[in-house]
């Protein structure tokens, strides 16, 4: 084709996006449709955004057609591997796009993209339920040719049969319908919240004129906020509701007030104000339980984890509740030290805004370590030299700046990675610092699978990460704290993960694994930052350049597990909540529910499609479960109150439903995973090649219990995260 089609939707009053009528823009000059490797990300406008997408979905929809109603015989080729290829170009082609919803959205791009997005999702949606499509599917599972698949080939066919199933190509054509319009809503929802949390946590502003406030907040920080001041115009420290500015307060501000006052600006967020989230809350859990239940499955739970490790809501809420048991007294031991020390500090009464500061000092006092005191051995460029050197080390990859000036902000920089022979085999993209128009925490993302071919040469991986880290000022680098230094291992992980994948078949390949295993690569990375050996060239004064001096080091381990039940439990608290949100109250809040609600006979599939009549204010509802849920993980009632439901992305925008509990199922695995180096030497590359074997390149070509037992040669050993992150039982 040689010119985007022109788009009309009539307008609906009912349908919250708005027409859309692209601009004639031709497919060869819309960076959107480019297939450069090197993304042309500063070219990217929100003009680009309407006509580039409908380009990739016509264009992808015209080969599903044809793959449907071709009347060649069935075979791997024509069937499996054709739709593969439409669905990874289209996969690819949006992947910028969203990339740029994350770091770099503005109004005209975010209303570009909500624009399209219900067509996005139709296409998604509508996939499986292509009656014709499934029928070439099926038709060639029962082929010789497929009976007889092995290996990889045989998995793969098996789970995009499921995958089928599981998303409703046996459904009814009522039932294909509401799926359709459930999946719809759900990813404008879903779009809706994060875009909310986006705009609130950048609307608060909290200017501080009373130099007394600042009391306790180390100087650098209180200088970035005085130059955030000046910034504006304005005399004083203006204090955000971002990252390097929050925690700051938090852990160091002498005065109670300011803390509770940015404690209760961060947890009121999307509670009641102009970007409220309350009211999206019961409706999206209320769609995703019909949706479960119309694909047959008890709740969304079940439907999720039938795929993960887990394989069900009650196992993973199971193994919520062991951790709980086993956690507890470190947890009662932590709070008593924290409410202990609160009143040597004059606070009789230990309440949310309270933990950090506490917890902070107590740490100092015992341990002699400061955060702020290990900055200057961590700075952003040395952190990264050092991780790419244990990249060389212990996986046999290079890592090398490459030029690219197609990036999206300054701040950007680019990377090719490179195996001992010198064979390429990806690149990805970095952001570290936090703006307005970028999202908060950290996270890795996808933007391009390779593959190995025939004749052995490997397509190249595409992929990025991010942070929202102190960035660099009047002359002095970015300075980590020892914890955000594990945040960039933890994502260059999941970096690793993509980009050393071997497996032939792409979507089998890389990070496209069950959902509580994904994390495991992630994660033992962290503990690199904690060994010496490592710690000798990740670290280095930005001043000096020495490296964290023994001492320190020793302080460090000492104050590993120092609070360790308190975090422990915190984290199991979340896991616990998602999956009794989605497995408790979900069921409650309307809609057919249940395998009956499948057949056309039964009286739910009979009943006129959507949910039933909501409570009176079923958000509050909600928030009122969430605390109840959250009690028994609180010292008091302060807080659950002062839950986070209503900014929560991973839960209600971020792809970790009813599957939260997954980053502690993974730790369980990756602790036990990591005892292997510590036996075997934490640098030792024989080790390291095994690892970057069995588990890093196999994405999911196997079982992730089978990859597992290939490392360790045995089954997992969780007593290892019980070793490392609580010690021995509270006397």
């Amino acid at each position: 084709m040689t010119e985007t089609l022109a788009w009309t939707r009539a307008h609906d009053p009912d349908d919250p996006t708005p027409s859309v009528l692209p601009k004639a823009i031709s497919p060869e000059r819309n960076p959107l449709l480019q297939r450069a490797f090197r993304i042309p990300f500063k070219d990217i406008r929100a003009l680009h955004v309407a006509p580039g997408v409908v380009e990739a979905l016509s264009r992808a929809q015209a080969g599903i057609d044809l793959l449907a109603r071709d009347p060649e015989p069935r075979n791997w080729e024509n069937t499996i591997q054709r739709l593969d290829r439409i669905t990874q170009d289209l996969s690819e082609a949006l992947a910028p796009l969203h990339l740029l919803l994350a770091v770099a959205e503005t109004s005209e791009l975010r209303e570009a993209y909500n624009a399209v997005l219900p067509e996005i999702t139709r296409f998604w949606s509508r996939l499986p339920l292509n009656r014709e499509l499934w029928e070439q599917v099926r038709t060639y599972a029962d082929t010789h040719e497929a009976t007889t698949l092995t290996g990889l080939p045989a998995r793969h066919l098996q789970k995009t049969v499921r995958d089928f199933r599981r998303a409703g190509a046996d459904l009814p054509p009522n039932r294909k319908d509401r799926v359709e319009e459930i999946r719809v809503e759900l990813a404008h929802l879903q779009q809706k919240f994060s875009e909310n949390v986006l705009d609130a946590t950048a609307a608060f502003e909290l200017l501080i004129t009373d130099e007394r406030r600042m009391e306790g907040i180390p100087e650098g920080h209180r200088g970035r906020f005085q130059a955030a001041a000046r910034e504006k115009g304005l005399d004083g420290w203006l204090l955000t509701l971002d990252h390097p500015s929050y925690e700051p307060v938090m852990k160091y501000a002498s005065d109670r007030t300011l803390r509770e006052e940015m404690h209760r600006a961060h947890a009121g967020r999307c509670r009641g104000d102009a970007f409220d989230n309350v009211p999206l809350l019961p409706r999206i859990l209320a769609l995703r339980q019909e949706l479960a239940g119309i694909l047959g499955h008890r709740d969304f739970a079940d439907y999720r984890l039938e795929e993960a490790m887990a394989k069900t809501g009650a196992r993973a809420t199971s193994f919520e509740e062991d951790l709980v048991r086993r956690t507890g007294e470190y947890w009662e031991r932590d709070l008593a030290e924290l409410r202990g020390h609160a009143r040597t500090l004059g606070i009789a009464d230990l309440r949310p805004w309270d933990v950090a500061y506490v917890a902070e000092s107590l740490r100092r006092e015992r341990f002699d370590v400061d955060d702020e005191a290990l900055r200057p051995y961590f700075p952003l460029s040395k952190v990264l030299d050092g991780l790419f050197e244990l990249t060389r080390r212990v996986f046999g990859l290079t890592v090398s700046n490459a030029e690219n000036p197609q990036v999206w902000h300054p701040d950007v920089l680019f990377y090719d990675v490179r195996t001992e022979d010198g064979s390429w085999i990806g690149s990805f993209y970095t952001d570290w610092f936090p703006r307005k128009e970028k999202r908060q925490g950290a996270w890795m993302q996808d933007l391009r699978t390779g593959a190995p071919g025939e004749d052995g040469t490997l397509e190249a991986h595409l992929g990025f990460m991010a942070g929202n880290f102190s960035p660099p000022e009047e002359g002095r680098p970015s300075l980590l704290t020892h914890r955000e230094v594990q945040t960039v291992f933890h994502e260059f992980g999941h970096l690793l993960h993509h980009l050393t994948s071997r497996v032939p078949i792409p979507a089998r390949g890389g990070l496209n694994v069950a959902w509580d295993w994904v994390e495991l690569p992630s994660q033992i990375m962290e503990n690199w930052t904690w060994e010496k050996e490592a710690l000798a060239f990740i670290s280095g004064h930005h001043e000096t350049g020495e490296p964290l001096p023994g001492h320190l080091l020793e302080r460090m381990l000492a104050a590993r597990r120092f609070q360790g039940g308190w975090r422990q439990m915190r984290q199991i608290s979340f896991g616990t909540l998602d999956l009794a949100l989605h497995r408790e109250l979900a069921p409650t809040l309307g809609g057919p529910q249940g395998p009956e609600a499948l057949g056309a006979e039964s009286p739910a599939a009979a009943a006129t499609p959507g949910l039933a009549t909501p409570a009176p204010d079923p958000g509050g509802a909600v928030l009122a479960f969430t605390e109840e849920r959250l009690l028994p993980f609180s010292p008091d009632p302060s807080f659950a109150r002062s839950h986070l439901l209503a900014t929560f992305t991973h839960l209600f925008s971020g792809g970790y439903a009813a599957g939260y509990y997954s980053y502690l199922w993974s730790e369980v695995l990756e602790a036990d995973a990591f005892t292997r180096f510590q036996r075997e030497g934490v640098l030792d590359r024989e080790t390291g090649r095994k690892f970057l074997e069995a588990i890093l390149c196999r994405g999911d070509s196997a079982d992730p219990e089978e990859l597992f037992r290939e490392f360790m040669e045995r089954d997992p050993d969780p007593s290892a995260l019980f070793h490392r992150n609580l010690g021995p039982p509270p006397s």
